[in-house]
C-alpha cells in the first residue's frame, strides 16, 4: 500500500471518529431544547387551568353580589308597597318584586352550574399539576444526563482532536491539502478502497487500466467521478462483477 494511503487511512480513522462525536454533540441542544419545550407546556398548561379557576371563582362572586343586590332592591321595593296608598303602585312593585325574585332563582342556578365547574377545574388542576411535577422530574433527570453525555463527549472529542497535526504531519502536503478539500465535500469518507473494482464512495465502475494502477501502487490514484483518492489492499477481490 503506498505510504501516504496508509497515513491518511490513519488519519481518515480520526476524523471520522472526530465528525461522528460532533454529530452527537450537536444532537445534544436540540435534545435539551426539547425537554425544556415539554416542561413549558405543562407548566403553561397548569397555569391555564388555575386561570380558568380563578374566572370561574370571580363569575361565581359575581352572581353572589348580584343576588344580593336584587335581595336589597327586594327590600326597597317591599318598603315603598308598605308606605304607599295606591294600589297601581302596589301592583307595579308587587311586579318588580316577582322579577327579582324569578331573577335571584336564576342567578342562584347559576351559582350552583359554576359551583360544579368549579370542582371540574378543581379535578383538572390537580391533574395538571400532577402531570407537571411528573413530566419536570423526568426532564430533569434526562438533562442530567445530557449533561453527563456532554461533558463526556467533549472530552473524548478534545482528546481526538489534541494529536490530530501530529498525526497528519507525516503526509505528504499536496496530498493533504487534497485529502482536506475532500473532507469538507465528502464527509468522513474520503480515502476509499476498489472492491470488485468500483469506487467505495460514488460505486462507479472503474476501466481495468485504472484498477491496474491503483493496484501497483506506485502513484496515488483518485476516483474521477467522485475525486475521492482510492486505494487497494491484499485483501480485496479486484474481479470486476458484469
Amino acid at each position: 500500500m503506498h505510504h501516504n494511503i496508509e497515513k491518511l487511512l490513519i488519519l481518515q480513522d480520526r476524523d471520522q471518529k472526530i465528525l461522528q462525536l460532533r454529530e452527537l454533540l450537536a444532537r445534544i441542544e436540540p435534545d435539551r431544547e426539547a425537554l425544556h419545550s415539554q416542561t413549558e407546556a405543562a407548566q403553561a398548561a397548569l397555569a391555564a387551568a388555575k386561570a380558568g379557576a380563578k374566572q370561574i371563582e370571580n363569575d361565581r362572586k359575581q352572581r353572589e353580589l348580584e343576588v344580593e343586590a336584587k335581595k336589597q332592591q327586594i327590600g326597597r321595593y317591599s318598603l315603598q308597597q308598605f308606605q304607599t296608598k295606591k294600589n297601581e303602585e302596589y301592583r307595579a312593585l308587587a311586579h318588580e318584586i316577582d322579577t327579582c325574585n324569578a331573577d335571584i332563582v336564576k342567578l342562584e342556578d347559576a351559582q350552583l352550574e359554576l359551583m360544579e365547574q368549579a370542582e371540574a377545574s378543581q379535578r383538572e388542576i390537580l391533574a395538571a399539576s400532577r402531570q407537571a411535577s411528573e413530566l419536570q422530574k423526568m426532564a430533569d433527570a434526562q438533562l442530567r444526563d445530557l449533561a453527563a453525555r456532554e461533558q463526556s463527549l467533549t472530552a473524548e472529542l478534545a482528546q481526538l482532536e489534541s494529536n490530530r497535526d501530529q498525526i497528519k504531519s507525516g503526509v505528504d502536503e499536496n496530498i493533504l491539502h487534497r485529502y482536506e478539500r475532500l473532507l469538507k465535500m465528502k464527509g468522513g469518507s474520503v480515502v476509499v478502497g476498489i472492491q470488485h473494482g468500483v469506487c467505495g464512495g460514488c460505486h462507479m465502475r472503474f476501466p481495468v487500466q485504472l484498477v491496474v494502477s491503483c493496484q501497483a501502487e506506485r502513484e496515488l490514484v483518485t476516483c474521477p467521478n467522485c475525486g475521492r483518492i482510492l486505494y487497494y489492499s491484499s485483501d480485496m477481490d479486484l474481479a470486476i462483477i458484469d
